[in-house]
């Protein structure tokens, strides 16, 4: 198929687009839920997680505000991997663009979650050991509130990624290796957050599968985040 020159700069420019955004996004996603939510967060213990997250309340702010740029780069994204996968099957991409934005909007609910967590820290200086025993177990269930409705957004975004990652299959430009990262990538998030929906007991299981999905899943998004910056519009694609 051959691509004018105004096309292949929008191409050019959504490619720049996403792999830019997909980069934003794994750094903000590294210190929001790797570092902060890794660190304050204890599984089963509220008392715990409520005195991390009090003693360390400008950090926790941060990790909202990453995960507010990780929502805007998730919508640059679906809009850029639409224009730029577009004419190779416009179908498709408009699909794996809707679902990227069901997820967005998933993810935007999860975070609400961490607003709630904020507000209820900031009314327990003049509380009864009570009322802070009752805030504790709160601040816990929106924590987990927040892991599970994100879970299953992860799960709508392995859907999105499926779709993404079959049509980057039938373009002659974008690296084989990349594609099939990326369907390996969206069977790992659907499995593994479909698991933890209804099957939120096995943690054995999830650990397994963890392990064994960890490398596509984070090198399938990321390393055709690197590809878009450094190769993406430069190449010819098939329709």
């Amino acid at each position: 198929m051959t691509i004018s020159v105004e096309e292949r700069s929008n191409q050019r420019n959504s490619a720049l687009t996403a792999g830019i955004s997909l980069i934003i996004m794994a750094i903000a996603g590294f210190f929001s839920y790797g570092f902060v939510h890794g660190s304050l967060v204890v599984q089963g213990d509220a008392s715990a997680t409520f005195n991390n997250i009090a003693a360390s309340s400008t950090l926790f702010k941060g990790a909202i505000f990453g995960w507010l740029i990780i929502l805007i780069a998730d919508i640059l994204v679906a809009w850029a991997l639409y224009v730029f996968l577009e004419p190779i099957h416009k179908s498709l991409s408009l699909l794996g663009a809707w679902l990227r934005l069901a997820y967005s909007t998933i993810l935007g609910i999860a975070i609400l979650n961490l607003l709630v967590v904020q507000l209820l820290l900031r009314h327990t200086n003049d509380s009864s050991s009570f009322e802070i025993g009752q805030t504790q177990s709160l601040v816990m269930l929106f924590m987990e509130a927040f892991e599970a409705i994100w879970s299953i957004g992860l799960i709508v975004f392995g859907g999105h990624l499926l779709i993404v990652g079959y049509v980057a299959l039938q373009s002659e430009g974008i690296p084989k290796t990349i594609s099939i990262l990326l369907l390996l990538a969206s069977i790992g998030y659907m499995v593994i957050h479909l698991g933890k929906t209804f099957l939120p007991h096995d943690d054995g299981v999830i650990a397994i599968l963890n392990f064994v999905f960890i490398i596509p899943m984070t090198a399938g998004e990321l390393g055709f985040g690197i590809w878009l910056l450094l190769r993406g519009g430069k190449l010819s694609r098939s329709a």
